[in-house]
């Protein structure tokens, strides 16, 4: 997608916990009326939806939301018998919110920008290095094997520095609040070392710090 065709309102769906980064694939199992009628509206216009994190801390009925969250093109559509949906969505771009549109819909809608992002569209490829090995497989392959999370690590061997590390910040057993820094960083380098400090909090905990969900 071309920055000129980028929407300057998106339906927006906040998911606690959960972030997905540009050129990242996700699978989504859709189900609550307010975000089938989402998906609906999307699938007969450009296929796409905003994915935002709400605030933990907000006491509103209808949850705060970050600032920050990113853009997403549905690419895969199943209707299930049960009226459900099972759909696959593709990170395009990071967006900010600039505020919430009142409208007669289930679902919520933002009127947002990229200005913060311009370079998300057409991100360098970026070839795994040794020391990123070293941070990646060796500290984070830790702390995924404590928690019990399962990783193909072979397959992500076969990846870009960006898929790779974008990737497992998703997966990551990291709090809500240390995934908003992560989508929130500006690059990749920050990002690989914003990983590295939240490791190293972790790793003096010796993996029980209490944030861990």
């Amino acid at each position: 997608m071309k920055k000129d065709n980028l929407p300057k309102t998106i339906p927006i769906f906040p998911l606690s916990n959960f972030i997905i980064f540009p050129h990242t694939t996700v699978p989504l199992n859709i189900f609550e009326p307010r975000y089938v009628e989402m998906i609906n509206d999307s699938m007969k216009t450009n296929k796409l939806i905003g994915l935002i994190q709400p605030r933990t801390n907000s006491v509103n009925p209808i949850p705060d939301l970050y600032d920050v969250g990113c853009l997403g093109k549905i690419t895969s559509f199943k209707d299930t018998s049960g009226g459900s949906y099972l759909i696959e969505i593709i990170g395009l771009t990071r967006f900010k919110i600039i505020k919430e549109i009142k409208n007669n819909k289930l679902y919520r809608e933002c009127e947002i920008n990229f200005d913060h992002f311009k370079n998300d569209i057409n991100i360098e490829k970026k070839e795994l290095k040794f020391s990123d090995l070293k941070l990646i497989f060796k500290d984070l392959k830790l702390l995924f094997e404590k928690k019990g999370y399962i990783i193909n690590w072979k397959a992500l061997e076969k990846q870009d520095l960006n898929e790779t590390v974008n990737a497992l910040a998703m997966a990551s057993p990291f709090s809500l609040e240390e995934k908003q820094i992560l989508l929130e960083t500006e690059n990749l380098e920050i990002r690989k070392n914003k990983i590295a400090e939240i490791l190293n909090t972790y790793n003096y905990d010796n993996f029980d710090n209490t944030t861990i969900q």
